[in-house]
């Protein structure tokens, strides 16, 4: 009997696990990253990006958005296509400032999940007609600005703040706040520097939960521990960034970035970490013809890992990816193939992304 209520219960605990896990692993889904753009650079965007993905990557660069409207949205499934990742994102630019705002969304859910803790009754009979489903969600809503600082449009600062709330169906969730800071500086025109300071206050999350004295019960029998309302901590991250661009030819072009992330959330198998403390690099390229069609490769994810053959040794690895995008006029479509390789436990994931702007028409209310 002990063993068929301890399957019953697996579908929530996997749910609840993520709830009793250590700090460096809290609001991991905003660790994942919008725009399949930069998702084919491995997030190496911090200082060259300047579409409205800036406002998750580097809030300073919405000051670079081309249209006075624009609209993002993505679209990726993880987790074999277990998990839905979406975004939806709309921004403004204000030319008479030199300014840009936006508000972004982010959603990363997994639904019609099975509730079988009330499968078996309390006489022992199964009864299949109390499975029900449930969902569990994460939402993040930002709210950015960003503003040039000097006439000449090399330096800018941006920073949003944050709303986060996490659902278990509804056995639990939880409310959460924070902020980020950026900044963008051009060099020259070849040459930008970025940096990003996330969760710059340290972002929280407030749990509560609502279990019913059945499901305490269920936890009990299968010997596992019934959560209580708790607060999680995200620490700050650190992201910096070096992009370089140039022409090729009249036609061809050529943009790099590498970016390197400090955290103190550190990792045992990071390239450089210890208990407190990670350097994580990451470099991405693209190549573009005639700034219509381009084409991108990333790679990150560089871990040291244990050789099982060998458990003295460790092997580098890293995580390659590529991508593609389309500029049909105010239209962007991108799509990135990520998770490739060895290094990362995750399965392959395909990221769509689309872009559109609009410039109304002086005098008129038209767009173009």
């Amino acid at each position: 009997m002990a063993t068929q209520i301890k399957y019953t219960a697996l579908a929530l605990l996997l749910c609840l696990s993520t709830i009793t896990s250590a700090q460096k692993f809290v609001n991991e889904f905003l660790n994942i990253g919008v725009g399949a753009r930069a998702h084919g650079m491995f997030g190496s965007v911090v200082a060259n990006g300047e579409d409205l993905t800036s406002a998750y990557w580097n809030p300073a660069g919405l000051v670079g958005l081309e249209n006075s409207l624009q609209i993002n949205a993505m679209h990726a499934n993880w987790f074999g296509g277990v998990a839905g990742y979406d975004y939806i994102s709309l921004g403004k630019k204000f030319k008479e400032k030199n300014a840009a705002a936006a508000v972004t969304l982010i959603r990363m859910g997994i639904d019609n999940i099975p509730n079988t803790l009330n499968l078996i009754g309390p006489d022992g009979s199964v009864d299949y007609d109390r499975i029900e489903t449930f969902s569990t969600a994460d939402y993040a809503f930002l709210l950015s600005y960003a503003k040039g600082i000097d006439e000449a449009g090399k330096l800018s600062l941006g920073g949003n703040i944050k709303v986060i709330h996490r659902s278990i169906g509804s056995f639990g969730s939880a409310w959460g706040f924070g902020a980020d800071l950026g900044l963008k500086y051009k060099m020259n025109k070849n040459l930008t520097i970025g940096l990003t300071a996330k969760d710059i206050t340290t972002t929280f999350n407030a749990w509560s939960f609502n279990l019913s004295e059945e499901d305490k019960s269920t936890f009990n029998e299968t010997g596992n521990e019934i959560p209580v309302s708790s607060n999680e901590i995200t620490l700050p991250r650190f992201v910096l960034g070096i992009a370089y661009h140039a022409n090729i030819t009249n036609d061809f072009s050529l943009l790099a970035e590498t970016d390197i992330t400090l955290s103190t959330n550190g990792r045992e198998a990071g390239l450089v970490s210890s208990n407190n403390f990670e350097l994580d690099p990451t470099l991405g390229v693209e190549l573009g013809y005639m700034n219509k069609a381009f084409l991108r490769f990333g790679m990150g994810n560089i871990q040291r890992r244990v050789n099982i053959e060998n458990f003295d040794e460790r092997n580098i690895e890293i995580q390659p990816n590529v991508g593609l995008g389309l500029k049909l006029g105010r239209l962007n479509i991108d799509y990135a193939l990520t998770n490739l390789g060895d290094a990362s436990d995750v399965l392959v994931s395909h990221i769509f992304s689309l872009g559109i702007g609009f410039n109304a028409k002086k005098g008129s209310a038209e767009v173009k």
